[in-house]
């Protein structure tokens, strides 16, 4: 019986662990460890007995999954611990600020070759060159935005 008792107890608490270290390794390795209980609980005391523990198992996490979720996230230390607030930004760094760009001038803060920096507006953004590699301080115009930088081309002087 002690062998059967200590893989519940290991296996609830690698299951009440995995909440803080997540990755669901800790937690599969429980539910394995309290699978063997049960195993070792059939084998010991029949199906009467296995399905005793089988059933005991399973309201035993029930337990400790309503506890992890319910009653942690309420405390003190599991407000520090569970995400409460939604990042809801877009992965692009320019979003719609990259369109009111577009058809703008520009000139090369550093040589792109053919990516590098450049200044719109007196504010500096991260550019790529389709015209291959500019000098920096050459006159470029802004033709396009690309996830993370604005595409530019080198304007030949009227």
């Amino acid at each position: 019986m002690t062998p059967m008792l200590l893989l519940f107890a290991v296996g609830i608490v690698f299951l009440a662990v995995e909440v803080i270290v997540p990755g669901a390794i800790l937690g599969s390795i429980g539910a394995l460890l309290m699978l063997g209980g049960c195993v070792l609980a059939f084998m010991d005391y029949g199906t009467g007995g296995g399905i005793i523990a089988l059933l005991g198992c399973a309201a035993l996490a029930a337990l400790v999954f309503y506890f992890e979720f319910k009653i942690l996230p309420q405390t003190k230390l599991g407000k520090r611990a569970f995400l409460t607030t939604e990042i809801t930004g877009v992965a692009a760094a320019l979003g719609d600020e990259a369109l009111a760009l577009v058809g703008k001038s520009a000139q090369a803060l550093t040589m792109l070759s053919p990516s590098g920096y450049i200044l719109v507006d007196g504010r500096r953004y991260e550019a790529f060159c389709q015209s291959g590699q500019v000098a920096a301080g050459s006159d470029l115009q802004v033709v396009g935005a690309d996830n993370f930088r604005l595409i530019v081309t080198h304007t030949t002087p009227h």
